[in-house]
């Protein structure tokens, strides 16, 4: 933990948030800015179309070998920065103190060769994104699928009362409502899994004016495409070359990205509200974990903190991608920095829908469901089964059944005898009015059960 940390996810949240920082600080983007530099330098030597010599398998390796950046070479950039006031130049420069004391000291200026900064770092942070929801992200959003789908598998017998605008409703599933959440959560799941970052490595404004003059015979979108698809060795979150840019990426495939996360952060505030509220209703209950304190004056608490924690985070995450996806896709004319100091806020949008994450489901793990607090409000609510009498009376031509069962229980507390009595007075068969009797809060559920198993 950062003791003077000012961002929460650096202080009181350090610990959990870890798992991001290999993705979002700022050593992260110097090593993918390496990376992305490297591996340009690499593939202009091996294409043999420019005035580079072939390297050899050791000199690549040399190369590569400086992408696991060290504390000591870390440092060396910042102090050079300081010196540049450009990030990327000192990136440059590093690189070529390095390169000088081995055989490639005669290719130095190859390295950034027709090259502006932004033709590094969105490669390099298109990188640091997809990595960050490969291996960290969409891992933590797959965990939560799969919890829900358990509470799902496990309770899609079990029948709930439903609430539409809070009031009671036809009756449900416990599973089936969890099913919904499970769905939903997946289907932007495989939007994200399945998405592609847009980058641009076109040079100064996007037309690749400096290495057309310098080799014009050369294919440089062949080159620059060919390069991008390099980079994708091992990823599953691909890259791809955008043709048509300014100086910058629009940034359009980011906002796409945003805006998934934001729809299943958004998903979740909604799960995190209904179980706090099932949990208020004592439908769900905590288990207690003994070394815990609820609340500092009343010793009998258990809150739904992690769910409380959860939806707050979620809150944070969204405004934050929220702007990004209002930001970012506007540049002036062809270039302007603003997108810049934005896009280094990345990792705090993240950190918090990390936080979140880990928070719904530690959760998850301390509840159980209240099987019989269910059934018992489930059972006084028997003018749910309104619905299906209408209906059926519907079928049999009766006369305006709606408004009978209306009359029955609109605004008025009935019981199930109540309703049994009304049954016994229609003008219908005794079949009709057996069909009837048999239905009950506990089987009037429709095929809830059948569509939380699918």
């Amino acid at each position: 933990m950062i003791k003077n940390a000012i961002n929460p996810l650096d202080g009181r949240y350090f610990d959990k948030t870890r798992a991001l920082a290999p993705y979002f600080s700022e050593e992260a983007l110097m090593k993918y800015r390496i990376i992305t530099e490297g591996e340009y330098l690499i593939t202009l030597s091996l294409s043999r179309k420019t005035h580079l010599r072939k390297f050899s398998s050791t000199e690549i390796k040399k190369i590569r070998s400086l992408y696991e950046l060290s504390q000591k070479d870390f440092k060396n950039i910042k102090t050079i920065e300081k010196k540049t006031n450009h990030d990327v130049k000192a990136v440059e420069y590093f690189l070529k103190e390095k390169l000088s004391k081995t055989s490639l000291k005669n290719s130095l200026e190859w390295i950034h060769f027709g090259l502006t900064s932004y033709d590094i770092n969105t490669p390099a942070r298109s990188m640091m994104l997809g990595d960050a929801l490969e291996q960290v992200i969409i891992p933590k959003i797959n965990l939560i699928i799969k919890d829900i789908e358990l509470f799902a598998k496990k309770y899609q017998t079990l029948p709930m009362l439903a609430r539409t605008h809070g009031q009671s409703a036809s009756p449900t599933t416990f599973g089936k409502e969890m099913k919904v959440f499970a769905s939903r959560i997946k289907k932007q799941s495989d939007i994200l899994k399945n998405a592609r970052i847009s980058v641009k490595f076109s040079g100064a404004t996007g037309n690749w004016n400096a290495h057309v003059a310098a080799y014009p015979k050369i294919d440089w979108i062949k080159f620059a495409k060919n390069f991008i698809v390099g980079l994708n060795k091992n990823r599953k979150i691909k890259l791809e070359l955008n043709l048509l840019t300014t100086q910058i990426d629009p940034h359009d495939s980011e906002a796409e990205i945003f805006d998934c996360l934001r729809r299943i952060n958004t998903i979740l505030i909604g799960f995190n509200q209904d179980i706090w509220r099932y949990i208020s209703d004592e439908w769900l209950v905590q288990k207690a974990v003994k070394s815990e304190v609820g609340s500092s004056a009343m010793p009998h608490k258990i809150n739904p903190i992690d769910f409380e924690n959860s939806e707050g985070n979620l809150g944070v995450a969204n405004a934050l991608f929220e702007f990004f996806v209002r930001k970012l896709p506007i540049s002036r004319l062809q270039r302007d920095l603003s997108d810049s100091t934005v896009e280094r806020v990345f990792g705090t949008a993240f950190g918090h829908s990390y936080l979140a994450y880990v928070s719904l489901l530690k959760g998850l793990e301390k509840i159980i469901v209240n099987k019989i607090k269910i059934n018992e409000n489930l059972m006084s609510h028997p003018e749910v089964i309104a619905e299906a009498i209408q209906t059926i009376l519907r079928r049999e031509r009766v006369a305006m059944p709606y408004e009978k069962l209306k009359e029955l229980t609109r605004g008025r507390q009935v019981t199930l005898s109540d309703i049994h009595q009304f049954i016994n007075t229609l003008q219908v068969s005794d079949q009709i009015k057996k069909e009837l009797l048999k239905i009950t809060p506990e089987n009037y559920t429709g095929l809830a059960s059948k569509l939380a198993s699918r």
